[in-house]
């Protein structure tokens, strides 16, 4: 489980970003670190269970990103995230396809999976799944209990006109203008937090794993 005194760190980082403070604090990141590289390491084996493609001695380590942000591009000269993210693939966070995502941050925690913007040659490949293969999409993300739990896609950066090659009234136009395959959960601290954390990430990750094999079908 995640300890409450990672997410009590957290909230520090939010309050105290600048490299002095972290130096100061070092000792209580570190044990903040370790907390949630034995919670991935455990999330790892749950998802190993039921999806092959992830294998169960992957190192957490792989999983889990940087604290550190990149600020040379950024407006905002802030060096640490206040969040820890879990990324979750065959490849850990250097993610080749789909991949399983936990994101905690004190009162913003959610877990998701799919395809975050991926690039070109894959976009077009789960366009064209979808195209040809509707009914299949349909009965996983229609699912009555699928919805209930992650609602509908994310429509972040989504085309305005009918992507290249699909006409406007395309009957899956909507998805069609998708350039983000993923699903998100929002989850409460509680959730992380709790004796069944694990078997909750876990669980919410199987019910996804529907919707990842059908993205992974359409960039094989």
């Amino acid at each position: 489980m995640i300890a409450s005194s990672t997410l009590t760190f957290l909230k520090s980082v939010a309050e105290n970003n600048n490299r002095e403070w972290f130096q100061d604090h070092k000792s209580e990141y570190t044990a903040a670190r370790e907390n949630v590289l034995d919670f991935t390491g455990k999330v790892i084996k749950g998802l190993a269970r039921f999806d092959p493609s992830i294998p169960s001695d992957l190192p957490a380590k792989d999983c889990v990103m940087r604290i550190y942000r990149d600020i040379r591009f950024s407006k905002d000269k802030s060096p640490l995230k206040t969040n820890f993210g879990i990324a979750i693939s065959s490849a850990g966070k250097n993610f080749k396809g789909p991949g399983y995502y936990v994101h905690i941050k004190p009162g913003e925690c959610f877990i998701a999976g799919g395809s975050w913007f991926p690039p070109a040659d894959e976009l077009k490949s789960i366009r064209q799944e979808i195209d040809y293969n509707a009914e299949d999409w349909h009965r996983v993300i229609d699912d009555p209990e699928f919805v209930s739990l992650f609602g509908r896609p994310d429509t972040e950066g989504k085309l305005r006109t009918a992507p290249k090659g699909y006409t406007p009234d395309h009957p899956e136009i909507e998805f069609l203008k998708l350039k983000s395959f993923t699903m998100l959960r929002k989850v409460s601290e509680r959730d992380l937090t709790s004796d069944e954390s694990v078997e909750y990430v876990t669980g919410m990750f199987e019910k996804l794993y529907p919707f990842m094999l059908f993205l992974r079908n359409a960039i094989s």
